[in-house]
């Protein structure tokens, strides 16, 4: 009944863990429900966003037709956004709205870059641990393959992780897999960590020697807090480094959304930043199937062009996101929980429950071993994504602090 590809997205849903829980419980009505860790979402502002909205947001008559809206972020958002990442990114050469197309969400913009970069069955270039939703994003539509180099979480921030890429890269030319781009979270999902200038210019000249679009997804740009990790390591964007005599500028490219340093997913706004006029061109072409709406624009507009409002919210959510991780972070090491240090960006902290793996005299592979030390989890009440991040060493999770309230992360936690 289905056609080919259609049967295959059919067919995800019934791949096991694939896709997350969702948070049930609640201390009144549903005390035994599900605690989920597992959604990288910043609930903690959300009260300072219904706040604003319901004050401070108009909508005009022309939000409610195409124009506002369509052709890649309307008439006026783009140059709104790139005021803003004037204002917080730094960057060398200032950012004008030519530069920006908007899309609906950040997921949408990973779909559409995949579709104007590459060819179905060639790949994207990443390092892991990595957010493993990028599968779907480059995949689903485009047809895309993810190719992971074999790198660790403790040395993926160093300027040598370019020989693991150069030895992924070698690997899946012999494999038939052309590589079309090297992608990198910066900051890192799932490590919380922020990649220090001389990597990033280490990767540029990486993707410079191959030719290859260099893609740095920025959405955490903004939630980097203070922390008493040892070795934290400021948040650089890679729009602030000049290019000249290190990256091609057309082949540099960084994606935003307000889903994370805003708190805002369901806005679903999404950005791409390029000089590259050729791709700016070619989403054009494809964005008017991912068009955010009117409401959206006009209430992002209305956050980003109240510069006191946006300064105040943000240095809240830092707040909210450091008391949570310090928090999360004193609780694991009472419990005697390991997890990577020096994270100071993000919504999350990677944990080490691999002791609690079951034995491998049970005969079950490692994949299995995962299943089934998460559905002991679920079966105590929490849910942490098994696998997710295509890590190589086994047993270790992502955890999401800020997608529920402290009573709730409280409860997790004893869980």
């Amino acid at each position: 009944m289905l056609s080919r590809r259609g049967q295959l997205n059919a067919d995800q849903l019934d791949i096991p863990w694939r896709f997350a829980h969702s948070t049930t419980y609640d201390r009144d009505s549903n005390p035994e429900g599900l605690i989920s860790f597992a959604t990288a979402e910043n609930i903690l502002i959300q009260k300072e966003l219904e706040d604003f909205a319901n004050s401070r947001v108009h909508f005009p008559g022309a939000s409610f037709g195409y124009g506002y809206s369509t052709a890649g972020g309307g008439p006026k958002f783009p140059s709104v956004l790139a005021n803003h990442v004037n204002n917080y990114f730094n960057p060398y050469t200032p950012i004008t709205g030519s530069d920006i197309k908007i899309t609906s969400a950040a997921t949408a913009l990973h779909e559409i870059l995949g579709f104007a970069l590459a060819d179905p069955g060639q790949g994207i270039l990443t390092s892991r641990p990595v957010y493993g939703r990028f599968e779907l994003d480059f995949g689903n539509k485009a047809g895309l393959k993810m190719v992971y180099a074999d790198t660790y979480a403790e040395s993926c921030f160093e300027t040598g992780v370019v020989d693991k890429l150069e030895e992924a890269l070698i690997r899946s030319h012999t494999e038939d897999v052309e590589i079309k781009a090297l992608l990198i979270v910066n900051p890192n999902n799932p490590l919380g960590r922020c990649y220090p200038k001389p990597t990033l210019i280490a990767l540029m000249k990486f993707c410079q020697k191959h030719q290859i679009h260099f893609i740095s997804d920025e959405v955490y740009g903004l939630s980097v807090f203070d922390t008493d990790e040892p070795n934290a390591i400021p948040f650089t964007s890679a729009l602030s480094i000049d290019p000249s005599g290190i990256l091609d500028q057309n082949l540099l490219h960084v994606t935003y959304a307000l889903s994370k340093d805003f708190g805002a997913p369901g806005l679903r706004l999404g950005a791409l930043i390029t000089k590259n006029e050729q791709l700016k061109k070619s989403l054009l072409g494809i964005i008017r199937f991912h068009s955010p709406s009117g409401a959206s624009i006009a209430i992002a507009t209305a956050m980003l062009t109240d510069g006191e409002w946006c300064r105040s919210f943000l240095s809240k959510s830092r707040q909210c996101i450091a008391d949570a991780y310090k928090f999360t972070t004193s609780r694991l090491r009472r419990m005697g929980v390991r997890y990577l240090e020096g994270g100071n960006a993000g919504f999350f902290v990677y944990i080490d429950l691999s002791s609690y793996l079951p034995l491998e005299s049970e005969g079950l592979s490692d994949r299995e071993r995962e299943f089934k030390l998460a559905q002991e989890l679920v079966d105590a009440g929490i849910f942490l994504h098994p696998g997710e991040e295509h890590g190589l060493k086994l047993g270790w999770f992502r955890m999401v602090y800020t997608a529920v309230e402290r009573q709730v992360l409280e409860e997790g936690l004893r869980r």
